[in-house]
């Protein structure tokens, strides 16, 4: 390409997409020719001094090799990550003839940060990328201009594709004592209905073909023995054993309802989070979950991948439902590959959490003896029904409530105090429904090992 192509193409080339003049370089092609014309004609030589270096400058700039499209890649950051801070690469690369690129990148807090003005010879630029929240959310969008020799000609601006990532939901580490005690490393911690190989006694027997010899208890079967006058080994007894196996623990969600602390904000939807502005920023609104930030759903998210991590660490099998979009569950599963996969299905239960008129747990997903945890601050009758009729079924459900406490009345309205207590009352009453039908209920924080065995032996009690 010859360099009156070039100069063609950069007048009239696209913005954004090629190399393009500025206003600077049209004032000094103008101006410079204008006042070494006019100085010339009118025999100024002040004239034509100011104008010739603003014409060779501006025609020097012109012949100067401007070539090819600059480029910018992110590097190093990852789809999934946690809470905190994070590092990231973005490379330059400045095209010929590039000398100063303007480039949006982050600081720490700022989400997709204000713009720098670097050297186009800075080649890899590290940032520090900051989320606090769990969610989807933006950490990057590289937006650039590259300016070519005097900033006369220039490139972009160009809007880069957004980069973001999941970030999952903590895994708190909970107290000691909240789960249940269970034996490290072995397989099968609970007590199933099946007879098997366990070291719990359930019952002696008389011996009956098809037993195995190492479950003949001698003691018993001499003393049955002789307490009948026969031969020894002619009235042979033998153990049965309760089979382990590992538990089957429902995660149950309820994504319908998402409230604060203060009542007067019940009302209002929960918003994405926005990315704070400065003087001469963009105007850019990140995605981010829409759950309010100690609410209600934000503390049932963290408490399940909780849960699912004190679970699954102890060998159990743990599934996700949601109540409010059964289709967004997660199928049982063991291990730590389990555990990602609900971290990462919790997000997507987040973001699609909304309103539902009634909760659904469909039976196909709690196995017959499974337990059932029910996370919801119980704001309405049909998640107590839903509870209630799984602890029918036979399976032992835990209620947890994730209603944040404590509650603030609305200051704007007369009756502020007066509402408050009764959505206490009303909230009091359907915990107690539930506890009276068998269902162990608590709030997020109490130990659950003391819940659940009340709870089981109460069953037993009654059957």
């Amino acid at each position: 390409m010859s360099r009156v192509e070039r100069l063609r193409e950069a007048f009239t080339g696209g913005r954004g997409a090629r190399w393009h003049p500025t206003d600077a370089l049209v004032r000094g092609l103008v101006l410079g020719v204008g006042m070494v014309v006019v100085g010339g004609l009118l025999h100024r030589v002040e004239l034509v001094l100011f104008g010739a270096p603003l014409l060779i400058s501006t025609l020097l700039a012109l012949v100067t090799p401007v070539a090819g499209a600059p480029r910018v890649r992110v590097r190093g950051l990852p789809r999934t990550g946690e809470i905190g801070a994070a590092k990231s690469v973005v490379e330059v690369d400045p095209a010929v003839g590039g000398e100063v690129m303007a480039i949006r990148l982050p600081g720490v807090g700022q989400g997709v940060g204000p713009v720098h003005l670097l050297p186009a010879s800075a080649r890899e630029i590290e940032v520090v990328l900051r989320r606090d929240a769990w969610g989807e959310g933006v950490d990057l969008r590289p937006d650039h201009l590259v300016a070519g020799p005097d900033a006369l000609l220039v490139h972009g601006p160009v809007t880069a594709p957004e980069r973001g990532r999941v970030i999952l939901p903590p895994v708190e580490a909970l107290p000691a004592g909240l789960l249940p005690a269970r034996a490290v490393g072995l397989v099968g911690a609970h007590r199933a209905r099946p007879l098997g190989d366990s070291v719990e006694l359930r019952d002696i027997r008389a011996f009956q073909p098809g037993d195995r010899l190492r479950r003949i208890d001698w003691r018993v079967s001499l003393r049955a023995s002789a307490m009948a006058g026969s031969a020894e080994g002619t009235n042979l007894h033998v153990r049965e054993h309760h089979a382990e196996a590992d538990a089957d623990v429902v995660l149950a969600l309820d994504t319908r309802q998402d409230v604060g602390a203060a009542l007067g904000e019940w009302a209002t939807p929960s918003r994405a989070t926005t990315v704070g502005r400065s003087l001469g920023e963009w105007s850019l609104a990140a995605r981010g979950t829409t759950v309010r930030q100690g609410g209600s759903l934000d503390l049932a998210v963290r408490a399940a991948a909780s849960l699912a991590a004190g679970y699954l660490r102890q060998g159990d099998r743990v599934s996700l439902a949601d109540l409010g979009r059964p289709q967004l569950g997660a199928r049982a599963g063991v291990g730590r590959r389990q555990l990602l996969r609900l971290r990462n299905q919790l997000v997507v239960c987040a973001r699609s959490a909304g309103w539902g008129q009634r909760p659904v747990l469909r039976p196909e997903q709690v196995p017959h003896g499974a337990l059932v945890v029910v996370l919801s601050p119980f704001l309405d009758a049909e998640v107590v029904e839903l509870a209630v009729h799984a602890a029918r079924r036979g399976n032992l459900v835990l209620a947890v409530d994730v209603l944040p406490d404590p509650l603030v009345a609305d200051p704007e309205t007369p009756w502020g105090e007066s509402a408050l207590k009764v959505i206490r009352l009303e909230h009091d009453v359907r915990l107690e429904a539930m506890r009276q039908h068998g269902v162990a209920v608590l709030t997020w924080g109490a130990p659950i090992a003391g819940v659940l065995r009340g709870a089981r032996a109460a069953r037993r009690v009654s059957r």
